[in-house]
């Protein structure tokens, strides 16, 4: 598993594979692209016959408007129609970029960035596009990305957001098929997946990590809502070289 702080483009040409993002698999086959954003857990599987381009690029480079850098967006999408433009900004990415490596020039990053940016709207357009009339949902999504470790009560998030807690989860139930505190259950639960899979902590640190004062509740809580313990989790889903987590 790797957890890396920039975003990771991938652009497949040929080949089958399968790539795990939060937990979940996602088919690599021709044509489809995928946008792992920051701070997901991924892994790459059955790789070794898949062929296309991988762009690796700091958050900061992701251009206004990006229909695919949305931080809620899909990871992966399929439009054949235009991939022939996206192939086309990725070719002329890559062979700057080699000129770039071979022979700096002044302008040689500003090349680059303009190239990066290209590509982003190319393979942006091909994003599936989001619901309309989501205003709500993506201002709850957002504060529970940067608040689900302080608060885990939907009622504190609609006083911030100055939303009512039933226009929080009849926009949440609409836009992601899940209640308002069940979304914010679910951020919590996954971020406690990331760092019993990816890192060496102990279940009381990723209990506090996850805003938990008492790792026995955060125990229970993790297990009502996967059926394991955090241990066995961690266990399950760590390499050797992670290290043991304890109960």
């Amino acid at each position: 598993m790797q957890r890396a702080d920039f975003h990771v483009l991938a652009i497949v040409d040929a080949g089958h594979g399968t790539v795990t993002v939060d937990f979940v698999h996602h088919r690599l086959e021709p044509g489809m692209i995928v946008w792992i954003r920051p701070g997901r857990v991924h892994r790459w599987d059955d790789i070794a016959g898949v062929d296309g381009t991988l762009v690796l690029f700091r958050p900061e480079s992701v251009p206004q408007g990006s229909p695919g850098a949305a931080p809620f967006g899909p990871v992966g999408w399929r439009q054949p129609a235009r991939q022939g433009l996206v192939r086309l900004a990725a070719d002329h990415l890559r062979r700057e970029y080699d000129a770039s490596r071979a022979h700096a020039t002044p302008g040689g990053t500003a090349i680059l960035h303009a190239l990066l940016e290209v590509l982003l709207l190319r393979a942006g357009e091909c994003a599936p596009p989001p619901p309309t009339g989501r205003d709500a949902f993506t201002a709850y999504a957002a504060a529970v990305e940067t608040h689900f470790a302080v608060s885990r009560e939907v009622a504190w998030y609609a006083h911030r957001l100055g939303y009512s807690t039933r226009t929080l989860t009849r926009a949440t139930q609409n836009a992601a098929g899940r209640s308002a505190k069940q979304f914010l259950d679910d951020r919590v639960v996954l971020e406690a997946k990331r760092l019993l899979a990816h890192t060496g902590v102990t279940v009381a640190e990723c209990a506090r990590r996850t805003g938990f004062d008492d790792p026995a509740n955060f125990s229970k809580f993790f297990r009502a809502r996967t059926a394991l313990t955090p241990g066995a989790f961690a266990a399950r889903t760590r390499t050797p070289a992670d290290g043991p987590a304890s109960n």
